[in-house]
């Protein structure tokens, strides 16, 4: 069955640490040329390098159009202090912020903070979701136009306007209310990996991107059934979320076939099910599995980011353009508006609820 779904797409321009802003730059405008939705970075505790956050608040200048997508890992860092970076990105962005939520599992990343030795997955997941709540509940706690700019006394919060979050959870309590002006978007986008359980839970709470790596497009039209089913359990429209393949992609050869089924390539943990061909092999595998109706579109990792970055745009983007399976514009200018989604309604306002 054809998908009338519109296809999207993503990449991530990480690979080793640079400390060159002119580096994550180059990559975000070379994917912007492509009218990629959005880029990300990758980012952990268990890495050295630049906060992917801060590197991309710099990148936001450089570009126009293009998402912005850190990792942002929840385990060891406090709700309130995420909330205000990414609502600060998306401000500095105007209206181009997402976050990537993850987790920290390892008991050396916990050495360095000290506070708590090292947890499991599903009780990380379940405070990735409560931050994610949280996140959503700070946002909507200073209403549109909460902040009044008065020529005579600077800018001043209409108390009327400006809510408490008062959220009590197993492993953080936040009052509130947030400390930046609701984002443009209402809520920055977010993305997360919905592979495995209990990813996939919160994923289906509060995800507005869901990646999943399988290695057929039955695998990943399974995944993606899944996690619909449990959105739509939890009472959300399933036509909100948009579950795009994580790929991991190596266009060094000039054209040959990727590996069969993809199942034979080399695990690359945390990125992706791994291609390994050309361009136009590449554009072929993204038309049959949206076709298929297996996923909304693809997320894919450049091996090496300067070169197959290129080739993505310039080879497979460009091809799938010529076949009009992808736009060749913006359709506006926010990520919400790449993605096809509403800028959600504030919780607090539609409640009629008052300090």
């Amino acid at each position: 069955m054809s998908s009338l779904r519109p296809l999207h797409l993503a990449a991530g321009i990480g690979g080793p640490p640079r400390y060159d802003p002119a580096h994550y730059t180059g990559l975000a405008r070379l994917a912007e040329h492509g009218t990629l939705d959005f880029v990300t970075l990758g980012d952990s505790f268990a890495r050295p390098g630049p906060d992917a956050l801060s590197v991309l608040s710099r990148v936001a200048p450089g570009t126009r159009r293009i998402g912005l997508v850190p990792t942002v890992t929840t385990t060891h860092t406090e709700p309130f202090h995420v909330s205000s970076a990414v609502a600060t990105l998306d401000w500095v962005s105007r209206g181009r912020a997402g976050w990537w939520v993850d987790v920290s599992t390892t008991a050396a990343e916990a050495r360095l903070f000290g506070r708590r030795p090292a947890t499991p997955a599903a009780g990380l997941w379940r405070e990735a979701g409560d931050a994610a709540d949280v996140a959503a509940r700070l946002w909507d706690s200073r209403e549109d136009g909460a902040d009044v700019r008065d020529a005579a006394t600077g800018r001043v919060p209409d108390r009327a306007r400006v809510h408490r979050t008062d959220f009590e959870g197993a492993a953080f309590s936040v009052r509130g209310p947030g400390i930046v002006p609701r984002p443009p978007q209402g809520h920055p986008v977010t993305v997360v990996d919905g592979t495995a359980d209990p990813a996939r839970e919160t994923a289906a709470r509060h995800a507005d991107v869901v990646l999943v790596r399988a290695g057929t497009p039955e695998r990943a039209a399974g995944i993606r059934d899944d996690v619909l089913r449990r959105a739509a359990a939890h009472g959300r429209d399933p036509g909100t979320l948009r579950v795009l393949a994580a790929l991991t992609v190596d266009l060094g050869d000039v054209e040959s076939a990727p590996e069969p089924g993809l199942e034979s390539g080399p695990p690359l943990a945390g990125h992706g099910t791994y291609y390994r061909g050309g361009p136009v092999d590449l554009a072929d595998l993204i038309t049959q599995w949206h076709r298929s109706g297996a996923v909304d579109g693809f997320h894919l990792t450049p091996i090496t980011p300067e070169r197959d970055l290129e080739r993505i745009v310039n080879g497979t983007v460009a091809l799938l353009q010529h076949r009009s399976l992808f736009r060749t514009f913006y359709p506006g200018g926010t990520l919400r508006e790449h993605l096809g989604l509403a800028r959600p309604a504030n919780r607090y306002a539609l409640r009629g609820a008052r300090v």
